[in-house]
């Protein structure tokens, strides 16, 4: 009988799990359409929707101009979406490229020799230790600002913490039985880590990649914010939002709001996009 029990209780639980997983499937997928929908949308638009039009300018949210119009007439909404799209372009870019080195420098420091280690975690401890937003303001202003100061930027400030995960994850690699076992098979080092050890940061690389998206988006509306990023006549929020801050006084709300909170709706979808990828592709994760 408590057998019979024991089943029907693993069953049950097989089933809820199951359940689980399907949910957080759909709802990443979901997650990820909307996303993708915002950016080919703003990708796709015409340049011609954001024309100047002194007959429509600073007009307040109305069903014709949901987000409002600017001081040029240029519709809100049009203006907004081009810019998320050009946001997530760079965030992609540059955490792509982020994520790499990351991926490179973890496993060397997990693999490569002692002095290669702490030189890495030396180098680890310097970038983290400077402020974040300073150090980007300095190599986006080294690279001469714009689209190519803001991608190395980002890219070379943000790949830290993903380096540390790799490397604690290959350590824990290397220190299994079956390692062992090809070591004394007569497999090279290099062997070794690609056939083992790199199939197996393909999860951690996926699931860091999508979580570092809305830190290269953030940082790089930051920079645009300040001044240090891509030109005032490219459509980005932060630019959008720098020009906003000269009307907010003048009663022009929404030239502000809708932006913003456009933005942080995309970061939040991001965060919440790798948050499922994590549970969908770790196997820790997934038991939660």
């Amino acid at each position: 009988m408590s057998d019979m029990t024991a089943a029907v209780s693993g069953a049950k639980g097989r089933r809820i799990f199951v359940n689980r997983r399907t949910k957080t499937i759909l709802f990443a997928a979901l997650i990820f359409f909307v996303i993708l929908g915002v950016y080919l949308s703003g990708a796709l638009l015409s340049d011609d929707l954001i024309q100047a039009d002194f007959s429509k300018k600073a007009l307040k949210p109305s069903l014709e101009h949901p987000f409002g119009t600017d001081l040029l007439g240029r519709d809100m909404l049009v203006r907004t979406v081009k810019g998320l799209s050009v946001s997530i372009s760079v965030g992609m870019i540059a955490s792509s490229v982020s994520a790499v080195i990351a991926l490179f420098v973890g496993v060397a420091a997990a693999t490569g020799r002692s002095w290669l280690d702490h030189f890495i975690n030396w180098v680890v401890d310097l970038v983290m230790g400077i402020p974040h937003t300073v150090l980007l303001i300095l190599i986006s202003f080294a690279c001469g600002k714009g689209l190519k100061g803001v991608l190395i930027g980002v890219a070379v400030t943000h790949w830290t913490g993903l380096a540390r995960i790799i490397r604690s994850e290959v350590l824990q690699i290397g220190s299994q039985q079956y390692i062992g076992v090809s070591k004394k098979l007569g497999h090279s080092s290099w062997w070794i880590t690609v056939h083992h050890i790199l199939p197996h940061m393909v999860p951690q690389f996926i699931i860091g990649l999508i979580l570092l998206f809305p830190h290269a988006i953030m940082h790089e509306s930051g920079l645009t914010f300040l001044g240090f990023g891509l030109s005032p006549e490219q459509p980005a929020i932060g630019i959008i939002l720098s020009e906003s801050m000269k009307y907010l006084s003048s009663g022009m709300w929404w030239l502000a709001f809708f932006p913003g909170l456009m933005l942080v709706v995309i970061v939040l979808l991001f965060d919440r996009l790798g948050e499922n990828m994590k549970k969908i592709l770790d196997p820790y994760s997934a038991h939660e």
